[in-house]
C-alpha cells in the first residue's frame, strides 16, 4: 500500500510543481509522477537538511515532507526549463 501512496503523492506534488512552473500543458500524468518522485529525491538531498524535514521518499508523511518534495520538484522543473531554453536557441 505504501508504493501506491508514494505514486499518488508524487503525482500530486509533480502536478502542483508543473502548474507553478507553467509546464502543465506539456506534461502528462506519468511525467508528473516522475517529476514528483525525482523532485522529492532532489528536495530530500538539497532542501531537507536546510529545514530539517525529510522528503516523501523517506516514508514519513508530514507537512514538512510535502513542502520539501514540492520545492524539490520546482527546482527540478527550473533546471529542465533552463536546459530546454538553451537547447531551443
Amino acid at each position: 500500500m505504501g508504493i501506491i501512496l508514494w505514486l499518488i503523492i508524487g503525482g500530486v506534488v509533480g502536478w502542483l510543481a508543473s502548474i507553478v512552473m507553467r509546464r502543465d500543458a506539456s506534461q502528462g500524468i506519468i511525467l508528473n509522477v516522475v517529476v514528483g518522485i525525482i523532485g522529492a529525491m532532489l528536495g530530500g538531498w538539497l532542501i531537507g537538511p536546510l529545514i530539517g524535514a525529510p522528503s516523501i521518499n523517506s516514508g514519513e508523511l508530514s507537512a514538512g515532507s510535502l513542502l520539501v518534495s514540492f520545492l524539490g520538484a520546482v527546482v527540478l522543473l527550473a533546471i529542465v526549463n533552463l536546459i530546454t531554453r538553451a537547447r531551443v536557441r
